[in-house]
């Protein structure tokens, strides 16, 4: 089954295009909310991030670079069953597989966090040398949560013990029980509270690495970015994770998703209109 089978049309994301074949990357959205702990509602987030985007300008101030030069196709959002966790994870990891054998670099929209587990598993089998990059508030390596081990809490712990992927960076982390910090200690590489530093600090020794990074919108301080369903105090500025967004150029970027935009709880449209801001940034940095 092709990625475009599992499509349901959508209006695009700003300057995108209709030509999948000629396109490298391809945007997409899984819509997908049902392991939340707390607020619901980021299965809305892949619409509301396109609308909002076309109020941004094409030209990037901070890249020199214009989206209207770029090639991108936007498919749409996956069409997922609704309460349905393990067929949904099912087609997401059908939908990546598709992609990376057709040579794109895939940008998904999620979604609650547990999205991430499949397009990894399906990245990781591809590129067997993959290393992760979380930014994130939380630390997502709980084994359950409430008994339940298909859990946006769980995300990083599955992707440790099922995908083969050992080397997990995490930073921004400032929230983990005790258990989380004792397992990201010993098996992940582990920065808490800040981003800029430890990229710099580790990006040379992922350029030659295939990488996935997964965005979390809660890395960001509600302050800035409110629209999210599990808010945590005491993030980053959207300023800096923009400035996380361009020091990932020259890094081997294999796959990408933002995830976590609960467009509900979002105040004057400003969460989705960050996250269509650092999508652009990231089509122009790799595209």
């Amino acid at each position: 089954m092709d990625f475009q089978s599992h499509l349901e049309s959508e209006q695009g994301f700003m300057e995108s295009c209709q030509d999948y074949e000629g396109s490298r990357i391809v945007l997409f959205g899984a819509p997908m909310d049902y392991t939340v702990s707390y607020r619901p509602g980021s299965r809305m987030a892949a619409g509301a991030i396109r609308r909002v985007s076309r109020v941004l300008e094409e030209h990037s101030l901070a890249l020199g670079k214009d989206l209207r030069e770029i090639r991108f196709f936007d498919g749409g959002d996956l069409a997922l069953p609704l309460g349905n966790v393990d067929k949904s994870l099912q087609i997401i990891e059908e939908a990546w597989k598709s992609l990376l054998i057709d040579g794109k670099l895939p940008l998904m929209i999620g979604g609650d966090h547990l999205v991430t587990f499949p397009a990894v598993k399906s990245a990781a089998a591809f590129y067997p040398d993959l290393a992760v990059l979380q930014l994130d508030a939380h630390a997502d390596l709980r084994p359950h949560y409430l008994g339940e081990e298909n859990s946006h809490a769980s995300v990083m712990y599955r992707i440790y013990k099922e995908t083969g992927v050992k080397d997990i960076y995490q930073l921004g982390i400032r929230s983990a029980t005790w258990e989380e910090l004792s397992f990201a200690r010993q098996n992940t590489r582990f920065f808490p509270f800040d981003i800029l530093k430890p990229l710099e600090k580790i990006k040379a020794e992922l350029t030659q690495r295939p990488l996935y990074v997964t965005l979390d919108i809660d890395v960001v301080d509600p302050a800035f970015a409110p629209g999210t369903g599990t808010p945590e105090p005491g993030g980053c500025s959207s300023r800096e994770i923009l400035e996380a967004v361009y020091n990932l150029s020259g890094l081997r970027v294999v796959g990408f998703d933002l995830v976590e935009v609960a467009p509900d709880y979002d105040s004057g449209q400003i969460t989705s209109l960050l996250a269509a801001k650092i999508i652009r940034e990231i089509i122009l940095t790799h595209g």
